[in-house]
């Protein structure tokens, strides 16, 4: 009777084998679907990125025009005093800092702790949406002030102007689609949603999407404020 149990669990040799493998459905990794998603569409997001950031290099290398001084182009006026890049370090801290919000949500979520991982997600929510308040704010002020279009710019090459547009406002949308998310799943966590479901592995997919935002605004701050 062993010997009868042990040649049924041995495994077949050959392409054979490899057929009986595949047509039993078998889970080669122990990774939840939502997460292996997430990690799909973040990769097609760092695609999408990447182009546009060596796009954009590609632009500011290539023109003959003198760029734009971004320490000029994104100071902000306190009192009579222009301070150089103020707003954008006070993006970055605020962005940066609902990362570790989020990161601390993904922790008590796992700890089935429904009331602090809610009340997280809502702060990170909340820095995300003021994040994307102070880029409509820089937004509005080059327009309205500075006289920056898409399509041309006072301040410097025409380039200007298309790159700058695209790719924040890209990187805002995404932003603005995570607070979006995060208010839904945050809402579904103090339901009690989660706790049937018997996981809290979407808070954790959540926390995936809101640290690439993060990251990628790394390299945008890096080469558009910096550079």
């Amino acid at each position: 009777m062993a010997t009868d149990v042990m040649t049924a669990q041995a495994p077949a040799e050959g392409l054979h084998g490899v057929a009986t493998d595949f047509a039993a459905d078998k889970q080669a990794f122990p990774v939840p679907w939502g997460k292996v998603m997430m990690w799909i569409f973040l990769l097609s997001d760092t695609f999408i990125f990447s182009c546009f950031l060596t796009g954009y290099m590609n632009v500011r290398i290539s023109t003959t025009a003198k760029w734009a001084n971004p320490s000029a182009v994104f100071s902000l006026a306190i009192g009579q005093t222009e301070v150089p890049l103020l707003l954008i370090a006070i993006m970055t801290m605020v962005l940066i800092t609902s990362s570790g919000t989020m990161a601390m949500a993904v922790n008590f979520g796992y700890r089935r702790n429904r009331s602090v991982t809610t009340a997280l997600m809502l702060v990170t929510a909340g820095l995300g949406a003021c994040f994307v308040g102070m880029q409509a704010f820089e937004w509005s002020k080059l327009i309205l002030i500075e006289g920056v279009r898409p399509w041309g710019s006072a301040l410097g090459p025409p380039q200007f102007g298309a790159v700058f547009f695209m790719v924040t406002g890209f990187h805002g949308l995404h932003v603005s689609a995570g607070v979006v998310y995060l208010c839904v799943v945050a809402m579904r966590v103090w339901n009690g949603f989660y706790d049937r479901k018997g996981t809290y592995e979407t808070v954790e997919v959540v926390g995936l999407y809101w640290h690439f935002v993060d990251l990628v605004w790394v390299f945008i701050f890096a080469l558009f404020y910096l550079w």
